[in-house]
């Protein structure tokens, strides 16, 4: 009888090993997407902290209170959308990628309407999300 109890603890540890994998696997996703800007960090964030929250207090509570990262989940979890800052941010590095990538890697003209049509689909999605003042901002920018 002892045996069984000891299969469903390895069994535990063996699934709360591979979420803390997922987990951290979906956080490298989501720093990625920082820079790549066709590739989302909101969502992969959320993955990685879901994982954590199944699986490690220790590796979901550094997560949500990282200074960079934990402000994406935060905001996503209250509905509050994006600042100003990080939506301009997001828009120029967006447009810098795809006019690079045209200018020096894409040589077809329907690559480059398709690049276009993409970045013209994330520019209006980016500009419907809800843009909310952090807390963070000077004064002068609430204005």
């Amino acid at each position: 009888m002892r045996q069984l109890g000891h299969d469903r603890d390895v069994s535990a540890g063996l699934w709360r090993a591979l979420l803390v994998i997922c987990g951290t696997l979906c956080v490298a996703l989501g720093v990625i997407g920082i820079f790549l800007p066709l590739m989302p960090t909101t969502v992969f964030l959320l993955m990685g902290a879901a994982c954590y929250a199944r699986s490690s207090d220790r590796f979901y509570q550094r997560l949500i209170s990282n200074r960079w990262l934990g402000s994406y989940i935060k905001n996503s979890r209250e509905g509050r959308g994006m600042t100003r800052r990080q939506k301009g941010t997001t828009l120029a590095m967006l447009w810098v990628g795809i006019l690079a990538t045209m200018i020096f890697t894409v040589t077809t003209w329907w690559l480059h309407l398709l690049l276009l049509a993409i970045a013209f689909g994330v520019t209006i999605h980016v500009v419907k999300v809800p843009a909310f003042v952090a807390d963070t901002e000077p004064e002068a920018a609430r204005s």
